[in-house]
């Protein structure tokens, strides 16, 4: 078996903060009628306490396994942190939505629609996989919607049409809590003003230097601000 989930940090002691990848197709094989899968799953995810960050890249996978693990999640007793650094496709945006905190990278993306399955059979099968399936489709906008808070009929839609949102589109929509940031990277204040600022700003600071100046060289404020704006395209 295949495990698609991978704990970096589960052996170490006196972990501050435990991080699991859950990364590629969620169960190559499917969990339905499968007691160990989930079980390996749901024992590793209890074997340690406190907080968990979650980095999640899928393009989804089983739906009941998905569901498992939502619900898994959501009982955990510590914080769950959500971090989608590629793509939450499918039943991977399910996993996300069971984050106390769901945060994406801003190049990352995140796709919604309906279930699918393969069925074989007369009129009657096929009609009882419908019914399967739409089932199903309620069962994932249970999650959408307790996260979104977004009507089940627009949910329905989106899922409809395969709705892929990119992190700001997401953050709109209530499916994440917030993009992740660069903390390097941060402005100074010294560059948030406007154009208009800058330059009332820099007249003003011109005017205090030569202020004392002007009374021995018989120069006008005014003189100095008309020379300033006559240089102020080479600033």
């Amino acid at each position: 078996m295949k495990k698609f989930w991978n704990w970096k940090n589960q052996t170490q002691e006196e972990v501050v903060e435990r991080v699991l990848e859950i990364d590629g197709t969620i169960a190559d094989e499917s969990w339905f009628d499968d007691d160990i899968t989930p079980k390996m799953f749901k024992d590793e995810l209890y074997s340690g306490t406190g907080p968990i960050t979650i980095w999640l890249n899928s393009p989804g996978g089983d739906c009941i396994a998905a569901s498992q693990i939502y619900s898994m999640l959501v009982d955990y007793q510590g914080d769950v942190t959500v971090k989608i650094d590629g793509l939450a496709a499918s039943a991977a945006s399910v996993i996300a939505m069971a984050g106390t905190k769901v945060l994406m990278s801003p190049t990352s993306l995140m796709m919604i629609h309906n279930p699918a399955t393969t069925a074989f059979g007369d009129h009657k099968d096929m009609a009882k996989a419908i019914e399967m399936l739409d089932e199903v489709k309620e069962s994932i906008i249970n999650a959408y919607e307790t996260k979104t808070k977004l009507s089940r009929t627009q949910l329905s839609h989106m899922m409809d049409s395969e709705t892929w949102m990119n992190a700001k589109k997401a953050l709109e929509l209530g499916f994440i809590d917030g993009i992740i940031e660069d903390s390097k990277k941060q402005v100074s204040d010294a560059f948030l003003f406007s154009t208009r600022d800058f330059e009332r700003n820099l007249v003003n600071k011109i005017q205090k230097k030569v202020e004392p100046q002007t009374i021995n060289e018989g120069r006008s404020i005014n003189q100095l601000k008309n020379e300033l704006k006559a240089i102020k395209k080479y600033i």
